[in-house]
């Protein structure tokens, strides 16, 4: 017998939750095979079998909350058909041909074949989410792997083909319907992440002396140096010149200046952190994460946007894994790429400061006593935790941000 526990998922990640059984009981693995998806507070983690065997049993349902160390299934290793031992040639009138498959045999085969497709994580979180039976989807994956994509679009086009249903001739009772039966309600349950997040930033607000100061930045120097380099730089480094390189060498170096606001208070200390691990908020289908940008002040531009673009490609797919999205000391968040022109965001504990991006608009600036501009303007938005940083420091370091991004060559002699 081999027991089946959950690993050791991450320092801070004591539990998860049984998202989706891969294997049924009375299935025969091979070892290495998933058998489980388990939902953690940050990413969805498979679990293999680590002998080959019967699942005798299943020790957890879907939806169970299970913890680290804990025995989910049981692997029955002495159900494995041994291979038999080579014996000599019998005579040839003592052979006996194998009994061709009946036409019902083979179609049993195929359909337990068929029973469990291929498909990513977040293909049947989707899924399942959704009530859609992956069997019935198609796609045009050349393995034949279900991806999240593919049940969106399966989900699209059923309820397009639903027929309308008739209008109902109005109840006669003045009573409003309950919530539990009113057709026009849906209940949803909260995915693990998506309450995750909802503690940890109630327990923000709750436990933090959180203020937002505001700045605006110019980004027309950085734009046109944008536009000057982004050819050559993409040739040179296939990738693509964002503002997101800018942005983070920026906070860098305004961290330097700022000391505390790279730091985190645990009990009556401050542990001031003498390294820079920059949280980049990304926001997928499932909630934000924020994936860590190790060692940014030791990374340049081109390294900077290539993990960034690798971060956002793995959090679209989910495939980040959880030493990706641990630690961090400073985050960014970049609500303009959805068209936010101004927002307070909330820290990311334990960390003390976050800073906001938001939309480059055309607004007219007032170049001196006798001329305005249209300028391309972004507000910024500095969170921080009043407990140790006080108004003065925020609003240097803001200002300090500001001043790198409207002269962005300055960012090159930065230590």
């Amino acid at each position: 017998m081999a027991e089946i526990k959950v690993p050791e998922l991450a320092e801070s990640i004591t539990e998860g939750t049984v998202a989706q059984w891969l294997k049924k009981t009375g299935e025969y693995v091979e070892k290495g095979d998933y058998i489980v998806e388990l939902e953690t507070d940050k990413v969805n983690v498979e679990i293999i079998s680590e002998e080959s065997g019967i699942i005798q049993e299943l020790k957890a349902n879907e939806g169970d909350t299970v913890q680290v160390g804990e025995t989910i299934a049981i692997v029955n290793a002495q159900g494995v058909a041994k291979e038999p031992k080579a014996v000599e040639k019998a005579p040839e009138a003592e052979v006996k041909a194998e009994a061709p498959k009946t036409e019902q045999q083979t179609e049993a085969d195929t359909t337990i074949n068929k029973q469990i497709p291929i498909a990513s994580p977040a293909a049947r979180k989707l899924a399942r989410e959704r009530g859609i039976d992956l069997t019935a989807i198609q796609t045009n994956d050349p393995l034949g792997r279900i991806r999240a994509q593919d049940v969106a679009a399966f989900d699209q086009k059923s309820a397009a083909a639903a027929p309308t249903q008739p209008a109902q001739a109005p109840k006669t009772e003045k009573s409003a319907p309950s919530v539990e039966t009113d057709s026009r309600v849906e209940r949803v349950r909260m995915t693990r992440r998506r309450q995750t997040i909802a503690n940890r930033l109630l327990e923000v607000k709750q436990n933090t002396a959180m203020l937002t100061t505001f700045n605006e930045v110019d980004m027309t120097n950085v734009m046109a140096l944008r536009n000057r380099r982004k050819d050559a730089f993409q040739k040179e480094n296939d990738v693509k010149l964002g503002f997101m390189s800018f942005f983070t060498k920026a906070v860098v170096a305004a961290l330097k200046k700022a000391p505390l606001l790279n730091a985190e208070i645990q009990g009556d200390q401050i542990v001031l952190k003498k390294y820079y691990d920059i949280g980049i908020a990304v926001s997928t289908d499932e909630g934000l994460v924020v994936p860590v940008l190790r060692d940014a002040d030791r990374k340049n531009f081109a390294e900077i946007e290539g993990e960034i673009l690798e971060f956002a490609s793995k959090a679209r797919n989910n495939k980040l894994s959880l030493s990706e999205l641990q630690g961090g000391t400073f985050t960014i968040t970049n609500g303009g790429v959805f068209g936010s022109l101004l927002s307070t965001p909330i820290l990311n504990g334990p960390q003390v400061g976050i800073l906001g991006m938001h939309k480059i608009q055309l607004r007219p600036v007032a170049i001196d006593a006798e001329r305005m501009e249209n300028r391309p303007m972004m507000y910024l938005a500095l969170s921080y935790d009043h407990r140790i940083i006080d108004g003065k420091e925020a609003v240097t370091f803001l200002a300090r941000i500001k001043d790198l991004l409207e002269d962005p060559e300055s960012l090159l002699f930065e230590a």
